[in-house]
């Protein structure tokens, strides 16, 4: 394993336990951390960068104690953070240049070819003197990554990478991270959005306040939430009233009826069918089941 994390925990100084003796082992390649806002994502994310100090626990990254040997992890890490920002007087090319110095390039000639491949691999060279200020939401993005991709490093973590983007960024951004996840490098996908996950990631670990509910792949939590989703049709007055009991996760209008969809161990409250779960239904499942499951394929 690249990633092993053990008995980690993070206490705020005004007692929120953001982190619960999390122990998690994360395999080269995409993987996928989800989890609704407020689960304690981006907590472990600024942990696992060193920005952050954990109460207790212990982290090794590809043979290194990241709590021991800070710099030796740095050097080694990517990241692209959820707030990402740049200096607006940079242009494009500047910004990529300047992070890529900062990363340790230091060899003129050779960084100048890695900004220009980078700009080209990330679709952003054709607009390398625009000023990064000026560049659109999901231009911005992709020179996040960029930045975060220019030493090579063998861990790449994106937190909340595609949030605010259209449908067509989403799926570019997506495929991005996909095609750089080889060569035994490791990228952590923190994200709330169950597409992210179920489009790229083979691995995932589902965080549900500060602890993991679920730790194997998409297959696997789609087999775990199988027989729980109900399909029926039913009027207003019945709608309330399963809406106060159960999680509706699709309502279609249907004439003056509605058509709605429904995760629940067992429903025979109603005339119901059942029907194949998506990755959205079985993340509904977990968090409202609150399962303390470890689950491997």
């Amino acid at each position: 394993m690249s990633i092993k994390i053990k008995n980690l925990n993070k206490i705020y100084p005004n007692g929120n336990h953001a982190l619960k003796n999390i122990n998690l082992e994360i395999p080269s390649g995409m993987f996928g951390l989800l989890g609704p806002n407020g689960a304690g994502k981006s907590t472990l994310m600024r942990i696992l960068v060193a920005l952050m100090e954990p109460t207790s626990g212990e982290i090794e990254m590809y043979g290194c104690n990241l709590l021991k040997e800070r710099r030796e992890v740095r050097r080694i890490l990517g990241y692209l953070p959820q707030d990402f920002r740049f200096f607006a007087k940079y242009k494009v090319a500047e910004f990529l240049d300047y992070a890529a110095r900062l990363s340790g390039m230091n060899d003129g000639k050779s960084r100048k070819k890695a900004v220009a491949d980078m700009l080209e691999q990330v679709g952003l060279y054709e607009v390398r003197e625009r000023y990064a200020a000026n560049l659109s939401g999901g231009m911005k993005r992709r020179l996040g990554i960029a930045q975060a991709l220019i030493h090579e490093p063998k861990v790449i973590i994106v937190d909340e990478p595609t949030t605010g983007l259209d449908p067509e960024e989403r799926i570019r951004f997506r495929n991005l991270l996909t095609q750089v996840s080889g060569n035994d490098t490791t990228i952590i996908l923190s994200t709330h959005i169950v597409g992210d996950v179920s489009s790229s990631c083979n691995n995932m670990a589902l965080l549900n306040k500060g602890e993991i509910s679920f730790r194997g792949s998409p297959e696997s939590m789609l087999k775990r939430a199988e027989g729980k989703v109900w399909r029926l049709c039913v009027n207003d007055d019945d709608y309330q009233a399963i809406n106060q009991k159960y999680p509706i996760i699709a309502t279609i209008p249907n004439g003056d009826m509605w058509d709605i969809q429904v995760v629940a161990d067992k429903f025979d409250e109603y005339p119901a069918e059942n029907m194949p779960p998506n990755l959205e239904h079985a993340y509904v499942y977990f968090m409202e089941k609150d399962l303390n499951l470890w689950l491997n394929d």
